[in-house]
């Protein structure tokens, strides 16, 4: 059970903390355009419709430091590769403004900045104001000039010490497509081994059983090898322990299962549920996972169990998921009056 005074104490140490990100960054570009003042081309019929503002921010890897930016992280670095155009300008802005290093955030002229083009409806600030998204990817085999890179200023980057976390972030689905490749995966079970003091945790989106000797953090349909799930379906719990207790066999690390409402199982090497924080209301779960990631791993490089970290991730991710249509962070005190509501509820 967290108390306030063991929270003030986790929460006091994570300005003490350094920890790396690497993976896949992307840009997050909201458009918000005004329905009053919708055209129609003459050319082609089509509704144009009107931006009258535009909002930045860095997406997928870089949700994960957005939030750890927000909690107070000491610091930050970003690892990645991006192209060498102006969304890769926007997003070291970002990451700048953040307080994120940048300097092995790579630049390559043979890739794109991947980015998640949003417009949105400026007088609907629910979900339904979003417009369709347009994405930009990288489509074809991520070249071994990347890989090598990467890997390079992973290890130079711990070869400096003082690391307290790495933060793997493997969001594109397709193989070989997105920054932590096969090369990069090896490398990184290599380094974790070498560096027992640090934290290794990954986030992978459909590659999750393939990481060796780090911590992996999949969702409970991850975790039992459910692609599709339906709306409002969710993994009993004896199920989801058997499954996160099969991929501890296999992964030869800790392993972190998200719940979603019902919070987290850990399992090292017990399983023990960890439950969230009760909502209700309209929610946002967009990008949850990811703040999830950054209040556990922050919680558990403070110096608490990895139960305790869970405890961090459920009132972080329990914020976020509040902030609809947007990139939702949580700030320390935020995390303080929601773990008087969670243990309420207890």
């Amino acid at each position: 059970m967290m108390t306030p005074e063991r929270l003030d104490g986790l929460i006091e140490r994570f300005g003490d903390c350094r920890i790396v990100v690497i993976g896949d960054f992307f840009l997050d570009k909201y458009l918000d355009t005004e329905p009053s003042l919708v055209e129609h081309s003459v050319e082609t019929g089509q509704s144009a419709h009107q931006v009258t503002g535009i909002r930045t921010s860095a997406g997928v890897a870089g949700t994960v430091v957005n939030n750890l930016a927000a909690l107070g992280t000491g610091r930050l670095e970003a690892i990645g590769a991006v192209g060498a155009d102006g969304e890769a300008w926007e997003l070291r802005r970002c990451l700048d403004q953040l307080g994120c290093g940048a300097d092995h955030l790579h630049g390559f002229e043979i890739l794109m900045t991947p980015t998640y083009l949003k417009p949105r409806d400026r007088t609907d600030a629910s979900l339904a104001g979003e417009h369709e998204r347009y994405d930009t990817k990288n489509r074809g085999e991520m070249p071994e000039e990347v890989s090598r890179t990467v890997i390079g200023s992973l290890e130079s980057v711990l070869a400096e010490g003082d690391v307290d976390a790495v933060i793997v972030a493997d969001q594109v689905e397709e193989e070989d497509r997105g920054v932590v490749t096969g090369p990069v995966r090896d490398a990184l079970s290599r380094l974790a081994g070498e560096y027992p003091d640090v934290i290794f945790w990954v986030d992978s989106r459909v590659r999750i059983d393939r990481f060796r000797g780090l911590t992996i953090k999949p969702n409970q349909f991850e975790a039992v090898g459910r692609k599709f799930p339906l709306p409002g379906e969710r993994v009993e719990i004896d199920e989801v322990m058997a499954a996160a207790s099969g991929l501890r066999e296999v992964t030869g690390a800790a392993v972190v299962v998200t719940l979603g409402e019902r919070g987290m199982l850990v399992s090292d090497p017990e399983p023990e549920h960890v439950p969230g924080v009760e909502l209700s209301g309209e929610l946002d779960t967009t990008g949850a996972g990811d703040s999830a990631t950054a209040g556990c791993v922050l919680g558990w490089a403070s110096g608490g169990t990895l139960a305790e970290a869970a405890v961090v991730g459920n009132l972080v991710a329990s914020v976020t998921v509040e902030q609809l249509a947007q990139t939702g962070t949580a700030s320390p005190d935020q995390l303080r009056d929601r773990l008087k509501t969670w243990l309420e509820q207890r």
